[in-house]
């Protein structure tokens, strides 16, 4: 039986040829030239080598991690790309190595920190803002929200949303033998809802903190007050979501030209919410009506609210009565931020006799809102009688060298305060120093009892 070698490019040395090594006095040997001239057999891969490449580079049609050792499972989330759909990485992997490449991939600023020093949860949080944030009403698919919620509904617990997108309607077309009056009315554009909270927040379970501002970044020459409208619907539906988000401990709306009737809508369903602890109200337009729904919400109806910021409104005497009313009766509620109001002192004087019955707040800010020494008469006899009050700022008020020299007076028999902000005030450097210096006094003996507190023997 004769066998013939089929090989193309098997090439047979001769006896009498010069063997492979060159050396005509080695013995002879048969030399075999392979297909591929860089083939070595020193750079074999290992079968197990093999099998993980072959895992990473058919990841996206086969996710496999689970079963494999921890080294190897490790060495496959090192090598897969990060550009992979989210559909199949967003429940298949939860290494925080991999979504910390993802994060640094996809966003310039990763401060994990604000996150709760989760990766995973900073990329999803992150990515949601951005779908919501670029959501056109009535123009853009709503399958992709469902679909961002499906992916990252389970990992969400801060979301942070900077800008809303207003309806786009396309103008419709004018006859030209339409008169100027009847052109007059139709460019009048009636404001439109903005994108829809109310079955958005219900599919968000591990939702605590949310914050949204009403409004378009970078409009530049496109500047329309349309952009900026927080009509009564986006009140009504926002209002609705919240109430049934019971997880939900910070709510900030800020910015966002929330006035009287709006907010009283909101005030009316955050009533006995369970677990609601802060509300951020600032830089908007509610005046003294509304203040007194705050004021309602304050008087023990959140039974675990602490910090309430109503920063650059309109509220003026009436609404600070309101106010100081609720500081009356509530037992919660730690920090009252009133920074550029209008409460003069008539206001400011309610506030003051309020919190000498009150035994929680800590911090109080009254800066910039027309006290004198009228207020500050009734601030000193607050600092001889509460003994809950840390940080008072009442900065940008004309108090006066009467006003100064009268807190001076009120603080000496104080030992609670460690911080009081009096820039601005003209209350003179001597009373001023005298303030410090015993505000240093009480710091450093909150300090040594802290110590002390600490290095008690169990």
């Amino acid at each position: 039986m004769v066998v013939t070698d089929l090989r193309r490019n098997l090439i047979k040395v001769a006896p009498s040829d010069v063997n492979a090594t060159g050396n005509p006095n080695d013995k002879k040997i048969r030399r075999i030239i392979a297909e591929d001239s860089k083939w070595c057999l020193s750079t074999v891969s290992l079968l197990k080598e093999l099998a993980l490449a072959a895992i990473v580079k058919n990841f996206e049609k086969i996710p496999i991690l689970e079963g494999l050792p921890p080294k190897d499972k490790a060495i496959i989330l090192e090598k897969i790309n990060v550009s992979l759909p989210l559909k199949i990485t967003a429940h298949a992997i939860e290494s925080e190595s991999y979504w910390k490449r993802s994060c640094k991939a996809k966003y310039s600023a990763c401060d994990v920190t604000m996150h709760g020093g989760n990766w995973k949860r900073m990329y999803f949080e992150k990515y949601l803002q951005t779908v919501v944030e670029n959501f056109v009403p009535e123009k853009t698919d709503p399958y992709v929200i469902t679909e961002a919620l499906n992916m990252s509904s389970k990992y969400v617990k801060k979301l942070e949303i900077k800008q809303l997108l207003p309806p786009t309607t396309e103008p419709k077309k004018i006859e030209e033998n339409f008169s100027e009056s009847a052109m007059s009315l139709t460019s009048n554009v009636s404001s439109t809802d903005h994108f829809n909270f109310e079955f958005f927040l219900e599919n968000l379970p591990h939702l605590e903190e949310l914050r949204i501002k009403y409004g378009v970044r970078g409009c530049g020459m496109n500047f329309a007050w349309n952009l900026f409208e927080f009509t009564v619907g986006d009140c009504n539906q926002l209002a609705n979501s919240v109430s049934r988000c019971q997880n939900l401990r910070v709510l900030s709306l800020h910015q966002s030209k929330v006035d009287d009737e709006k907010v009283r809508i909101l005030i009316r369903r955050l009533l006995d919410h369970p677990a609601l602890t802060e509300l951020d109200l600032s830089n908007n337009c509610i005046s003294d009506r509304g203040s007194k729904a705050i004021g309602k919400l304050i008087n023990n109806r959140c039974p675990n609210l602490r910090k309430v910021c109503i920063r650059n409104n309109i509220i003026r005497v009436e609404g600070a009565k309101a106010l100081a009313y609720a500081l009356v009766r509530t037992e919660t509620l730690e920090e009252l931020d009133l920074r550029l109001n209008r409460v003069e002192d008539e206001g400011g004087q309610a506030i003051m006799r309020s919190l000498i019955k009150n035994k929680s707040l800590q911090v109080l800010r009254l800066s910039s809102n027309d006290l004198s020494e009228r207020t500050a008469a009734i601030f000193a006899q607050v600092l001889q009688e509460n003994k809950t009050l840390t940080t008072v700022d009442l900065s940008g008020n004309r108090l006066g060298p009467d006003g100064g020299k009268t807190i001076q007076e009120g603080i000496t028999a104080n030992d609670t305060i460690v911080h009081l902000d009096l820039r601005l005030t003209e209350a003179g450097q001597e009373s001023e120093y005298c303030i410090h210096q015993r505000i240093k006094e009480n710091t450093n003996k909150r300090s040594k009892a802290k110590n002390v507190a600490y290095h008690v023997p169990l």
